[in-house]
């Protein structure tokens, strides 16, 4: 069976519509190494073909888009030792297809839909129209496994308003698509049964060789869809910004914490999203903090190495293999954690994610 599915579709007046399909339903299509290889170079494919006007990118099944990379991979890497260089390969890969989604030089449609976590934000969060439906629940839960919100993170969690990033990344909350709207990572909500309905019009649209024409008929055509939805969804993360004010008023990270945790509330959006801070790894929160303000006005290609970098350190350092093996392989939800509470997180090895040295040259320096 094909890990990803591509297929193309005639438009009625000359055109082709690209559609690929993330196809590993029962692991809620999560990333894994084949995957982004095939992902990258079909798309490279129908960059350069003119023929090409848009590409639709979207999860098989109906759970999930993309629950996130295939940490199991790297798990038994990690464990293992075999291919040494499985890390640094899987996370390079990775970055260029995030990259290049990011970049890319036609209208480029990710579907939303279901679960959206890790690695598949990564997919989702650099296309140029993000669809998202009533089922749609985004996350970035780095922390709980020992890793912190990468694919691009560093990048998109700064441009989101005031703490709101450093909260996503420090809590894992999961968020619907109102909330992703309110924050920049979606751009419209369209209820998930019109998803066939939306594919034949698309074919009835009248393409251009112009990418700028081409993306605004897609916007169109979205705007169509989403006013024939009928879709309500509280606003969790809006209703929240007396939590964001509080975290805003202290400066270390320690102090943040303690505005998130402080809060007392019935509210079972905050207080699941306590539980996840308060579970998660010490030094991930660090890294979350830091990757923020090292990557604070950094260029997208910029964020990207230095996640590599962070990535790279992850995997040498045993936190994230252990998250892993707690959540996913043993499944006891008792990690190990190296250091028992934010406080008494090691400085020198916070500053060593940030200090990865490259013999050989940064392997993204061309991106």
């Amino acid at each position: 069976m094909a890990v990803v599915t591509f297929e193309t579709k005639n438009t009625d007046n000359g055109f082709v519509i690209g559609i690929a399909t993330l196809n590993v339903e029962k692991a809620l299509n999560a990333l894994n190494l084949e995957m982004i290889e095939l992902l990258y170079n079909q798309l490279l494919d129908w960059q350069s073909d003119e023929n090409v006007s848009m590409v639709l990118l979207q999860g098989a099944g109906d759970k999930a888009f993309c629950a996130g990379g295939d940490v199991v991979s790297l798990f038994n890497a990690m464990h293992t030792g075999e291919p040494s260089d499985y890390i640094e390969t899987f996370f390079t890969k990775e970055y260029r297809l995030d990259y290049l989604i990011h970049n890319y030089a036609k209208p480029l449609c990710v579907w939303g839909n279901g679960i959206i976590m890790g690695g598949g934000l990564g997919l989702m969060a650099g296309a140029s129209h993000r669809v998202l439906t009533e089922s749609s629940r985004i996350a970035m839960p780095e922390i709980t496994i020992g890793l912190y919100p990468d694919v691009g993170g560093s990048y998109f969690l700064n441009k989101m308003p005031t703490q709101v990033g450093l909260f996503l990344g420090l809590t894992g909350a999961s968020i619907n698509a109102q909330d992703a709207l309110y924050i920049g990572l979606g751009d419209t909500v369209i209820e998930h049964q019109f998803k066939s309905e939306l594919i034949d019009s698309l074919i009835s649209t009248k393409w251009s060789t112009n990418a700028d024409e081409n993306h605004q008929a897609l916007s169109h055509l979205l705007t169509m869809f989403n006013a024939k939805s009928d879709i309500e969804l509280p606003a969790n993360v809006e209703s929240h910004n007396a939590v964001f004010a509080a975290m805003a008023e202290v400066e270390e990270l320690v102090d943040k914490v303690d505005a998130i945790l402080s809060f007392e509330t019935n509210d079972k959006w905050l207080t699941r999203a306590q539980k996840g801070l308060s579970h998660g790894s010490p030094l991930s929160a660090h890294l979350v903090y830091q990757q923020l303000k090292h990557a604070n006005g950094l260029s997208l290609k910029a964020c990207f190495q230095m996640e590599l970098g962070m990535s790279v350190r992850c995997g040498q350092l045993g936190e994230f293999k252990e998250g892993v093996r707690a959540l996913l392989i043993d499944k006891d939800n008792a990690p190990k954690w190296q250091f028992d509470a934010i406080s008494n997180v090691d400085s020198g090895v916070i500053e060593s994610f940030f200090n990865v040295e490259w013999p050989n040259g940064h392997p993204l320096t061309d991106l």
